[in-house]
């Protein structure tokens, strides 16, 4: 990881305007930033740090501050991680399908659209916003189950297959912190907690990933393409050469007018036009 990677996981941005609760949990609060004219669609920006509660929502504050500038309501859902207390299986799952649930009303309740959503992650992150958007293709008895939402899901240099990353080794271990062990221990897990065994899941999704990407290979991210395309969905995969894991949720990095044209086009909507 480079220094210039790194410096936008400490590097300062105003605080949030709003912070709410969704539950009893000093994690389960969202960050918001209003939207800055009625009707402006909402971006629900999902953070990454591989699940890990060493990394938190402050990281984001840079890219969350950008996207209101540009038009957008942001909010930014905190979630119980492992080595908190509550934090993985299931906890982590839990705070954010209720976050998930109630952007639709935070929405309305904040001046934006609640048709005009676009869930976006980073890493992990990336993981948590795909999987919670698939959750109906979950059983119906599954505690998570939901309807498809009205939303599109942007996936940067996105975890989107936790078999992949458990396979891979990704951060040490950390899907398996995550889910309690490997799949072979645990199938039921990553049946439930898998984006790519909820497909097809009849969403827009786009996919970015840099190709000089040290901390998730863009090979995740072309694995899942290939396996929604083949059950029929339409993903879109674009590769950003040279670009690391960081560049993508840094508003001063070259690639940045590629993150911001693609929460533009799936929010239906130029960026400041909302």
């Amino acid at each position: 990881m480079t220094a210039m990677s790194r410096e936008v996981l400490s590097r300062s941005a105003p605080r949030p305007p709003r912070t709410v609760a969704y539950g009893a949990h000093p994690d389960q609060v969202v960050d918001l930033w209003p939207a800055p004219r009625p009707g402006a669609p909402l971006v629900l920006l999902v953070h990454g740090g591989f699940w890990r509660a060493e990394y938190d929502r402050r990281h984001v504050r840079p890219m969350a501050n950008a996207l209101a500038a540009h038009g957008y309501m942001v909010a930014v859902p905190e979630y119980r991680r492992t080595g908190t207390a509550g934090g993985g299986w299931p906890g982590t799952f839990d705070d954010v399908a209720t976050a998930a649930d109630a952007a639709p009303t935070l929405a309305a309740h904040y001046g934006a659209d609640p048709a005009r959503q676009v869930w976006v992650g980073h890493s992990a992150g990336g993981h948590l916003a795909l999987w919670a958007a698939s959750r109906h293709r979950l059983p119906p008895t599954s505690p998570w189950h939901a309807a498809r939402p009205r939303t599109g899901v942007l996936c940067l240099a996105g975890c989107v297959s936790l078999s992949l990353a458990a396979l891979w080794d990704l951060d040490g271990g950390a899907v398996r912190t995550l889910l309690g062990g490997p799949p072979g221990d645990v199938p039921e897990r990553y049946a439930a907690a898998d984006p790519g065994w909820l497909l097809p899941t009849e969403l827009r999704v786009t996919l970015l990933h840099g190709t000089a990407d040290a901390q998730v290979p863009a090979a995740m991210s072309r694995a899942y393409a290939s396996r929604a395309r083949r059950l029929g969905d339409a993903v879109a995969l674009r590769e950003l050469p040279g670009a690391e894991h960081f560049a993508l949720i840094d508003p001063r990095s070259t690639v940045w007018p590629e993150a911001l044209a693609a929460v533009a086009d799936l929010a239906g909507a130029a960026p400041g036009e909302s």
